[in-house]
This record gives structure tokens, C-alpha cells and sequence, in this order.
């Protein structure tokens, strides 16, 4: 009975660990110098950019959004794309959203190069 009770503890200490594990939610932050119309985010390995997750909404530059992801997901590497109100888009590849919770865009519009800072 007590290896029971030591299973059923160390199952409970365990079920907090694998639920942030996979917790993709971030904050997207805008320094791009341009609004954004449209903000996807699908896994690395999708040929398929999901929806738009701002809806109608858009998203200033300068500005922040919540992302969330359902708690079901258990994909940690995503790619992201932003669509600029003028219709030009960027992206950015692999970021490990299980460890990052906040992400923040730029555009050199000199070099035409998307970075990107996280943390």
C-alpha cells in the first residue's frame, strides 16, 4: 500500500511539470516600425499557416498581443508569419515555445531582414 501512495504522489508532482511543459503561450511584441494585419503561428514542421490569430484586430507597432495556445497542444517548435497592413509579410522559424514566453519582432527595412529577441 505505501508503494501505491508514493506512486500516486510522485504521478501528482509530475502532472504540473508535463502541464507547463506544454504551455506555448507568449507575448508577441511588435518594433517593426509597421502595423500588423495578420499574425499566424503554426508548428515548424506544417506546410499549412493555421489562422490568423488577430482576427480582425491589428496590431500596432510598438505594441503587445497575448498569444495562447489550447491546452491540448503538445508541439513545442512554431514558426511565425506577420502580414503588414500594406500587405508585405514576414517570417521567423523554430522557436522553441515551450521555453519562451516572450517574443519580439523587427524589420530593417535598409537590409530587408526580420529579426527576432525572445525570452
Amino acid at each position: 500500500m505505501n508503494r501505491i501512495a508514493f506512486f500516486a504522489g510522485s504521478l501528482a508532482l509530475l502532472l504540473p511539470m508535463a502541464a507547463q511543459a506544454a504551455d506555448q503561450d507568449f507575448t508577441l511584441v511588435n518594433r517593426t516600425g509597421y502595423d500588423i494585419a495578420e499574425v499566424y503561428v503554426s508548428p515548424a514542421k506544417s506546410k499549412n499557416w493555421e489562422e490568423d490569430v488577430m482576427g480582425d484586430d491589428v496590431l500596432e507597432d510598438q505594441h503587445s498581443v497575448p498569444i495562447s495556445f489550447p491546452a491540448r497542444s503538445k508541439v513545442c517548435t512554431y514558426d511565425l508569419k506577420v502580414v503588414f497592413t500594406d500587405g508585405d509579410e514576414a517570417y521567423w522559424t523554430n522557436f522553441d515555445l515551450c521555453t519562451i514566453s516572450k517574443i519580439q519582432i523587427f524589420w530593417n527595412s535598409k537590409t530587408q531582414k526580420a529579426t527576432a529577441k525572445w525570452e
